[in-house]
């Protein structure tokens, strides 16, 4: 659908810009006339999905919690028996984002129009996915739009609560990690120097450890350090590459999902999401085919998207779905015997519920145990780090005064 940039008379007589999406000229006017602006000049400045492109480039965590609020918002005002078109004009008058903003009055505008909300929303990806869409597509034709976005507004911020906790597990070891790298950079790069200089100068020989951190000085502030970041850069961009294909995410979610430590907690992660996500589909009335096919898209992890294909495929068959799940090596046999009994007694929705439940409360539990293990091993690599650094400045200085004294 083509995008109009417009040059308008608002009500208050005041000159206004913008753009604006519409079939045709005609249909632009149209839509500025239902806000009671009278455009003077309309010129078509390109297609919808150019402009989208430039308008959602950079997505916020502040416009994914907006997204969150709007969400919530829009099922009171709908649940309230407010009109949809009004909701959208009041709530697009609350949001502070621009590029949210105006993405709730185009959407607006397309539902003024009579385009569908779930078409109007489906344009804009990058703020509503293919669970909103999804979600809200079933409440536009069972009309109980209201009851959709409010379960939409409560899956979102359980997942939001979920990353929000995975966060902040990292944020303390990584402000330790940062602190102990300046530290290191700056003894290596301006204090131990000095006093190399100070030893060279009174002819000794610097211990083995002080030369190995004057060499690492020597790379780092030199023509060399542009060759290291180059290769590195070379070397994470092809890895990069390689992971984006089929082969390559593969290999790198069957990596994460063996290691040692990690892998069973990731593992958790995955099964829970896909558990939340497939509960939360299925009990806003999609069906289980379809639910299946928007859970794969979303899943993050190949293995998983792979074993919940062939789970719809079988379904499609007239098959279960547990077979090819508990096959995919993901699932725990445990886990895959209960979905199965949840769907055999027809309360999977419930089943998936409890599932999800359970495992994001014992993933939280081995979380916190990590995030609280961690700390203190982070301390004690960064003390023998800067111990090492204290020998190397301090042993070339009591070197030398042992010998002024001898």
């Amino acid at each position: 659908m083509p995008r109009y940039h417009y040059t308008a008379i608002a009500a208050d007589g005041k000159k206004v810009k913008g753009s604006i999406t519409a079939e045709s000229p005609y249909a632009a006017r149209k839509q500025l006339r239902v806000r009671s602006i009278h455009p003077s000049s309309i010129t078509e400045t390109g297609s919808e999905t150019k402009i989208k492109s430039n308008l959602l480039s950079h997505i916020t965590k502040r416009s994914k919690n907006q997204v969150i609020d709007f969400t919530k918002q829009m099922a009171t005002l709908l649940n309230s028996g407010i009109k949809l078109t009004d909701s959208l004009s009041v709530l697009s008058m609350q949001i502070n984002d621009v590029k949210l903003k105006n993405a709730i009055v185009d959407i607006r505008d397309r539902v003024v129009t009579g385009e569908s909300f779930t078409d109007a929303i489906k344009e804009y990806g990058d703020y509503f996915d293919v669970i909103y869409v999804s979600m809200v597509r079933v409440g536009d034709m069972t009309g109980t739009l209201g009851q959709s976005l409010a379960a939409i507004a409560n899956f979102m911020e359980k997942r939001r609560k979920v990353e929000s906790k995975i966060i902040t597990a990292m944020i303390y070891p990584a402000v330790l990690v940062f602190f102990c790298f300046c530290v290191v950079l700056f003894l290596t790069i301006y204090v131990i120097p000095k006093i190399a200089d100070q030893i060279a100068q009174a002819g000794q020989e610097l211990p083995w450890v002080t030369q190995r951190l004057m060499d690492f000085k020597d790379i780092v502030t030199s023509w060399k350090l542009i060759i290291v970041i180059a290769v590195l850069v070379l070397i994470v961009s092809a890895l990069w590459r390689f992971l984006k294909t089929e082969r390559g995410s593969f290999m790198r979610d069957k990596f994460i999902l063996s290691l040692p430590l990690f892998g069973p907690l990731i593992k958790q992660r995955v099964v829970a999401r896909f558990a939340s996500t497939l509960s939360t589909l299925l009990g806003s009335g999609l069906s289980m085919a379809e639910s299946l096919r928007v859970v794969a898209e979303v899943t993050g992890n190949s293995i998983m998207k792979k074993a919940i294909h062939q789970s719809r495929e079988r379904i499609l068959a007239g098959a279960d779905i547990a077979t090819p799940l508990r096959d995919s090596g993901v699932i725990d046999p445990a886990i895959a015997h209960m979905v199965a009994v949840g769907e055999k007694s027809g309360e999977l929705e419930k089943m998936l519920k409890n599932i999800s439940d359970n495992l994001e409360a014992s993933s939280d539990v081995v979380i916190e145990r990590l995030s609280t293990a961690v700390e203190p091993v982070i301390i004690i690599i960064m003390a023998a780090i800067v111990g090492i650094i204290a020998y190397a400045t301090i042993s070339p200085i009591l070197e030398v005064t042992s010998q002024q004294f001898n």
